[in-house]
């Protein structure tokens, strides 16, 4: 009988460090809220279903917080807010509160709950302005209160009493109430390593670690690394270049490890699934036993790209789905290469699709993978890695995920030739047949196969340039102590890098940026140095997004070329923030548009891997024509997607074809001539006729961009609004 399809689950479950070293305090709550929501939830659901195993990855920063939390030391801006007597706050903690209380998905975790939605309407139709003159305190009462219960998990909210007591409650919340959810939050949050440590010994799960402050260990080996994949890349004038840090980070890391965990941690994920041949001889040397990247690194490694065919499915199975072995001056290691598709379809795809529907075609992915296997006659055991971020994505599933995680286990408990394990489990029983040379392993990370996510940009290498300044200050200095190495190794972590500059963008950049420069402060401080002026300002103005309207005409050639000049009075639409830390390689990154008196222009800036269609579709407000629907599968019910529209021009991008259609009777799509013209090189450039849409001078047509996939909605640029542009 042959080998079943071996599946090894990693979920990454990480926050980077809030506390601010110079104050104590915690600048962002989302550890807490995650907390109750996120850490305890995933292992929980898994233990209903004993013959799934599956791996976890704790980073060490977030473990020291929900410590920090469970012991009641742990303070930030939301939590004393929570629990201040609503007479007592300020007027700036009244604004705070009415601003950023509804920092949540809107619609699940806002819009299931009458008062909290009822709340979020009268500031949304009337303004913060009003609220602060006309809310009553029980309108704050219950606005500090829903803030916090709608991120339990739907596991507490069901079956803990206390919180479904909450829950039902609705509204008339009280301090004692506010103090009791806080006490409810550390109570859960003071499981989630027990949980853990217990289903790790029953040998349900695997539990493995990352570098202390989840840092890009390549870069800290030598910032020059960043041009293996991309070699004209813009590096830091000062080169980073400790490799003592890597050493370091894995040490602390495998140290916090043991002393939850009682025993030697033996899987790595290293930060951002990063990795570089400086690095792992000291992954070796710290005791390791195998680490997890992504299939863009094995492909660049092994001089193969891993074409799919048109269902998704990678033609040479038999490359991805196996351990490689790599010897290395220290010791073996071996890694596994998650499937990237397969993870961003829980990541990204399966929050749009009914649960049971999601379910059963990640099965079906699955075993298209088993069937490509037997038919190539590729011998086993092979092993499919699914590899993603465990807590981001579950935002934005119906009652966070939990229907589609029971519905998946449920299918996978019953199935006989699909079996889920541990890493260490499939390499301790079938070992690592495969090998591949240390120096041949790819430079490289899980998004685009390169480092342009943490450097390169002129704000990140400015970061890079002070922190290789502070850390050449600390080296050897006589008043060095511990408090300062911790200040150090906190300002390595990734997070600051993916924040800065271009690329990704939420609401508390400016806060991400003061912590950043907090934690180098304080190492001056704890040395007696005087701090740096630079440290002193943020390193980018957060006073306004980056997304803009167009200031001008514009007349771009159609090159596929980006020219920055030609597009510089374009509209702009920063794509990248749209989902804060969540990040699909295949997203487009920047949208940009204009017009002159004949066309109207769009620039497409992408990220590592394009999308096979993009359709733009135009509607024009004031004006009675035919429209039609969006017709593509899957598309959501809400939103600009929602809308109907006047004309369609749709880009096949694979076999770079063209098409305007015009919408007619019947809800239909007619195709129509154009002189559009388009180029795709580094970007994709377009500009279509205004004569083309039939509109003359003076008309503000509201147009949205569509990615597809084989006749199936992938995303819609902007996700709430659409965006407009005047015929000159």
């Amino acid at each position: 009988m042959g080998h079943p399809l071996y599946v090894a689950f990693i979920w990454h479950q990480h926050q980077p460090l809030y506390r601010s070293a110079l104050s104590g305090r915690y600048l962002m709550p989302w550890v807490r809220l995650h907390g109750i929501k996120d850490y305890l939830d995933l292992a929980l659901i898994l233990e209903r279903y004993p013959k799934l195993h599956q791996t976890f990855n704790l980073v060490p920063s977030l473990l020291l917080q929900i410590e920090d939390y469970v012991a009641g030391t742990a303070i930030d801006p939301w939590l004393e807010a929570l629990l201040t007597p609503v007479a007592d706050l300020t007027l700036e903690q009244r604004r705070f509160v009415i601003e950023r209380f509804f920092d949540a998905s809107w619609e699940h975790l806002i819009y299931p709950y009458p008062r909290y939605t009822q709340l979020l309407e009268m500031r949304e139709q009337r303004g913060t302005a009003w609220c602060l003159q006309n809310w009553q305190p029980e309108d704050y009462e219950d606005l500090l209160a829903w803030h916090n219960l709608c991120w339990f998990d739907p596991i507490f909210q069901e079956e803990d009493p206390q919180v479904r007591s909450w829950i039902a409650q609705d509204k008339g919340f009280t301090l004692e109430d506010r103090r009791a959810i806080y006490a409810k939050q550390r109570e859960i949050m003071g499981r989630i390593v027990a949980q853990h440590k217990i289903m790790q010994e029953r040998g349900q799960i695997e539990v493995t670690t990352t570098p202390y402050t989840h840092p890009i260990l390549p870069l800290l080996a030598n910032t020059d690394s960043g041009r293996v994949a991309r070699p004209q890349m813009l590096l830091p004038r000062s080169r980073f270049n400790w490799p003592e840090d890597v050493r370091s980070q894995l040490l602390r890391g495998k140290e916090n490890y043991q002393t939850r965990f009682g025993t030697e941690p033996r899987g790595l994920w290293p930060s951002e699934q990063s990795v570089s041949p400086a690095v792992l001889p000291e992954v070796a040397k710290a005791g390791f036993r195998w680490l997890v990247s992504d299939e863009g690194v094995l492909g660049n490694s092994l001089g193969h790209f891993f074409n799919r065919d048109d269902y998704g499915h990678v033609q040479a199975p038999d490359l991805l789905y196996r351990p490689y072995l790599i010897d290395t001056p220290a010791g073996p290691l071996s890694m596994v290469f998650r499937d990237h598709r397969l993870s961003d379809l829980i990541g990204f795809e399966y929050a749009r699709r009914p649960a049971e529907e999601a379910a059963r075609d990640f099965i079906e992915q699955l075993e298209a993978i088993s069937r490509l296997l037997k038919a190539q006659k590729a011998a086993g055991p092979h092993l499919v890695t699914v590899a993603l971020d465990g807590e981001n994505c579950w935002e934005y599933y119906y009652q966070d995920g939990k229907p589609f995680l029971e519905a998946l286990y449920a299918r996978l408990s019953r199935h006989r030739t699909i079996k889920l394990v541990t890493v260490s489990e499939f390499l301790d029983k079938h070992g690592t047949e495969r090998t591949l040379p240390l120096e041949k392993l790819h430079s490289g990370s899980w998004i685009n196969a390169d480092f342009t996510t943490w450097i390169g940009d002129p704000i990140k290498n400015r970061a890079w340039e002070l922190l290789a300044q502070a850390r050449q200050v600390l080296e050897g200095h006589p008043r060095a102590t511990e408090a300062s190495w911790e200040a150090l190794w906190a300002a390595e972590g990734s997070d600051w890098f993916w924040w800065f500059g271009y690329g990704h963008s939420s609401q508390q950049d400016a806060l991400f940026d003061q912590l950043f420069r907090e934690h180098l402060q304080a190492l001056y401080v704890s040395l007696g140095e005087a701090i740096p002026a630079p440290l002193k300002s943020p390193l980018e103005r957060h006073d306004s997004p980056g997304s803009r309207v167009p200031k001008a005409l514009i007349q771009p050639e159609i090159t596929g070329y980006a020219f920055e000049q030609e597009w510089h009075d374009a509209g702009c639409y920063e794509v990248g923030g749209a989902r804060g830390t969540m990040h699909r390689a295949s997203s487009v990154q920047r949208l940009w548009y204009g017009a002159d008196q004949r066309y109207f222009y769009l620039r497409l800036d992408f990220g590592a891997e394009r999308p096979a269609v993009v359709q733009i579709y135009w509607f024009y407000p004031h004006l009675i024509h035919y429209n039609s629907n969006i017709d593509l599968r899957d598309r959501p019910g809400e939103g600009p997607v929602s809308y109907q529209f006047r004309h369609k021009f749709e880009i096949d991008l694979l076999h770079r074809h063209c098409q305007l259609f015009a919408a007619g009777e019947f809800n239909k799509w007619y195709p129509v001539p154009t002189s559009t013209r388009f180029a795709l090189q580094e970007c994709l450039e377009v500009a279509v006729p205004w004569d083309d849409l039939e509109i003359t001078s003076g008309v503000h047509p509201q147009f949205v961009v569509v990615l597809a996939r084989d006749g199936r909605f992938e995303a819609v640029i902007p996700e709430t609004t659409t965006l407009e542009v005047q015929v000159p």
